[in-house]
């Protein structure tokens, strides 16, 4: 009998988000340098951020030092997919209004633009990206020049943005404040809008890629609009509760628990009917579905094939979780 496939058949490109996936806070997450270094040798490995705060130089920067052989080309980030967008609308030469920091404003600069702070140079467009120092003045500024009508567009709308100390507000927080002073809203460059994804593809070449990420409503919902392979790896921010309950444009392809299993035979997802009884089953964890009820049978001998085993139960179910009674073990599986 011939081997399971692996996540990576078929794939020339592979692309990954970086908190939660690559790091957390400043540490690398086990298992995670050796194995993008292990598939950096037959295809090719990029990495998307939608931190715009930060130049693509500074984060090839950080995963170097972490042991990966980076340059700053395989960086997509937020600031740069936003510019690509802008040129759609704005030629090169146009003074831009800007509120975020150097990540914005030297891929801006790079490309072209005159960049300003101030409504009163007419600009011609506003971008808007995270920064820690953006405050009411620079929010200010902006509301005071979309009022004319020009061009809006935001790196990404993430409500949250992790930091050492915990969890602070994203640059979404910022594009709201702005939104409910002018009344409309940004187009978006960043995930889980397809812009970021489309630049990386075209940047890399990639014939068939693939997106690994640890949030369902920005990395996999992205990954899956832009037609990438979908991987949801589980050192980030979404578990087993996040993907039973997943809506499904928001479902990976794949569930992995670190990236070795990105080279391993994914294992098969088994299902059969006993009596009034649904069994699924990954290798020897199995989840049983009857009526309302799902519950574990066995949990197995590896977290993630519980976690494997009760989503394709509840998916499978073509309802959504809260109409389940789910059996607490699932939820603690990852």
């Amino acid at each position: 009998m011939a081997d399971a496939p692996t996540p990576l058949e078929g794939v020339d490109t592979v692309l990954a988000d970086l908190d939660g996936v690559v790091y957390r806070g400043s540490q690398a997450i086990d298992h995670a340098v050796e194995s993008l270094t292990a598939i950096a040798e037959t295809r090719r490995v990029g990495y998307i951020t939608n931190n715009a705060s930060r130049t693509a130089a500074a984060v090839a920067q950080q995963l170097a030092a972490y042991g990966l052989n980076v340059t700053a080309d395989d960086v997509v980030t937020s600031p740069q997919a936003a510019v690509r967008l802008l040129g759609e609308t704005v030629p090169a030469g146009s003074t831009v209004l800007v509120v975020g920091g150097e990540g914005l404003t030297s891929v801006l600069e790079e490309n072209g633009y005159v960049v300003t702070r101030s409504a009163d140079d007419e600009p011609a467009a506003v971008m808007q990206g995270f920064s820690p120092e953006v405050g009411w003045p620079q929010l200010a500024e902006a509301s005071f020049a979309l009022h004319t009508g020009i061009p809006w567009i935001a790196t990404n709308t993430d409500w949250t943005i992790p930091q050492e100390r915990g969890i602070a507000p994203g640059n979404g927080t910022l594009v709201s404040a702005v939104h409910t002073a002018v009344g409309r809203l940004p187009e978006v460059a960043g995930k889980p809008e397809t812009p970021i994804f489309t630049a990386a593809v075209e940047r890399f070449g990639a014939t068939k890629a693939l997106f690994i990420g640890d949030r369902l409503d920005t990395d996999i919902i992205g990954a899956n609009r832009a037609g990438l392979v979908s991987v949801l790896v589980l050192t980030g921010i979404d578990g087993s509760k996040q993907l039973l309950s997943a809506e499904a444009a928001s479902r990976p392809d794949f569930i992995v628990g670190d990236l070795r299993e990105l080279q391993q035979p994914y294992p098969e997802i088994v299902e059969h009917d006993e009596d009034d009884v649904r069994v699924v089953s990954v290798r020897d964890a199995s989840v049983a579905v009857r009526g309302n009820v799902v519950r574990v049978l066995s949990a197995g001998t590896d977290p993630t094939d519980l976690v494997r085993a009760g989503t394709a139960a509840v998916w499978g179910t073509n309802r959504a979780i809260y109409g389940l009674d789910v059996d607490p073990a699932l939820h603690a599986a990852d």
